[in-house]
């Protein structure tokens, strides 16, 4: 079977290439190879840039491709085996079906008081003339907004324990390149003890464990119908053969949520926040159009779109997820003039696909105003990836995004303190900021919040 051309190096170089440097790997390999390229990682990976491609893939999950979750194993140790993204199949399709509801209708609306409370909550700490990392605070706001939204749990003991755990485990997982290693190489993963990375990983795991269960164990002694966080509604939820989740699926589920539902948003976030500084005519023509709402409510900044339109260009330009899910060739099937044959596995690049100069001219720029010339279509514009591995957040996310940026931008006044250019680095299996981006506290502004008025 030929496999279309990639580098000739040694698979143990190129692995260490994929770990410390991705986005200039894909780079420098799209330059040489163009649309499609192999890779050799653990195994040949076929990486795809091309829109046409991405849209044959990601509309065959079930005919010329399957979207199987033996590659998401990397995953496992911190979701567990029964997460959304480590299962697939007649599994996956149950999963999914529970976990969707919350995500939709009139929910939303709940959610969106929720994130305008706490965002208000975290820049009334803030002080004029003092310097804020911008990534903590998002991390703060996103995480306390995933708590209450999954667990319904705010400011109580066990809430304030759980964040505190995740958020060191999150932090510490994206800190270097060998621990991105480890989830690569399951050998590495051994516990030497307790000051040891993969031990030091195992104990945290175990406490957030703990406190999952001891939450879950309490709900089923004492349901509250009432009670319309995630979890609750989750353990009332049952599938079509009338069976609920079981406590390890719940857990797993829940983990899922708490981990990819806040750091990538935080992310995402300080990408946001470092545009918008970083480029004068954005923000000022964004604080134009937030100064012009009448109501700032709900529907009203969600609807904005300039404000829609520098959410997308932050996702565009430096992607948090640089890939879809793999996929796995089924039936013999032609993809940019390569017959690959089944059980090729394939990968799309959405940074590659996203810094398409024949799509997105000047690509390296941040010009939310593309956005708004021009529709892009699903496989042109894809971070939160396609098929039926698409997040089920991506409304969530975006919603989050919107309140919290429009929320700051009409209280505060700040300014960006970090001169040099930010680039983007791996953090885990997924991208962020290669260095801090602080902030100034210029000022603080009155001006009405958001309400959830229709």
């Amino acid at each position: 079977m030929k496999l279309p051309n990639g580098p000739q190096t040694p698979a143990i170089v190129q692995m260490l290439q994929w770990v410390a440097t991705p986005m200039w790997f894909m780079e420098d390999c799209a330059k040489r190879y163009g649309d499609i390229f192999t890779i050799q990682l653990n195994m040949p990976l076929v990486l795809v840039s091309n829109p046409q491609a991405l849209q044959q893939i990601l509309t065959s999950d079930a005919k010329e491709f399957a979207a199987p979750s033996n590659l998401n194993s990397l995953f496992e140790p911190l979701l567990g085996k029964n997460s959304l993204i480590t299962v697939s199949g007649e599994t996956h399709k149950r999963q999914r079906q529970l976990l969707t509801p919350p995500f939709h209708g009139e929910r939303m609306h709940n959610y969106a008081q929720t994130i305008s409370n706490i965002t208000q909550e975290v820049i009334k700490s803030w002080q004029v003339s003092e310097t804020v990392c911008i990534r903590s605070a998002m991390q703060t706001i996103t995480l306390r907004v995933i708590m209450q939204a999954v667990f319904g749990l705010y400011n109580s003991s066990r809430a304030v324990e759980l964040e505190r755990v995740i958020s060191i485990m999150m932090d510490a997982g994206g800190s270097s390149p060998l621990r991105a290693l480890m989830l690569y190489y399951p050998a590495l993963q051994r516990d030497l003890g307790k000051l040891t990375p993969w031990g030091t990983f195992l104990r945290r795991r175990e406490m957030v464990n703990k406190l999952i269960y001891t939450e879950i164990a309490e709900r089923r002694e004492n349901p509250d119908p009432e009670r319309t966080d995630i979890l609750s509604l989750l353990m009332a939820a049952c599938d079509q053969n009338g069976e609920p989740m079981t406590d390890v699926e719940l857990r797993d589920e829940l983990i899922t949520l708490l981990s990819a539902g806040h750091e990538t948003t935080a992310t995402a976030l300080t990408w946001a926040f470092y545009w918008i500084h970083k480029t004068p005519s954005v923000r000022y023509k964004l604080l134009a159009e937030l100064d012009g709402l009448d109501d700032m409510d709900f529907n009203a900044v969600n609807k904005l779109p300039y404000l829609s339109a520098v959410c997308n260009e932050t996702l565009r330009i430096y992607p948090v997820g640089m890939l879809t899910f793999p996929r796995e060739v089924k039936e013999p099937v032609n993809l940019c003039g390569y017959d690959l044959e089944p059980g090729t596995y394939i990968m799309g690049s959405i940074y590659l696909t996203h810094r398409r100069e024949d799509i997105y001219s000047e690509a390296k720029q941040f010009s939310p105003e593309r956005f708004l010339s021009r529709q892009f279509s699903p496989y042109e514009f894809l971070p939160f990836g396609g098929g039926v591995r698409r997040c089920i957040g991506n409304a969530f996310a975006m919603l989050e995004m919107k309140i919290v940026l429009a929320t700051v931008m009409k209280l505060v006044e700040l300014e960006l303190v970090t001169n040099k250019d930010v680039r983007p680095r791996r953090r885990g299996l997924v991208t962020g900021p290669n260095q801090a981006i602080n902030m100034s506290v210029k000022g603080m502004r009155e001006a009405r919040v958001l309400s959830t008025s229709v």
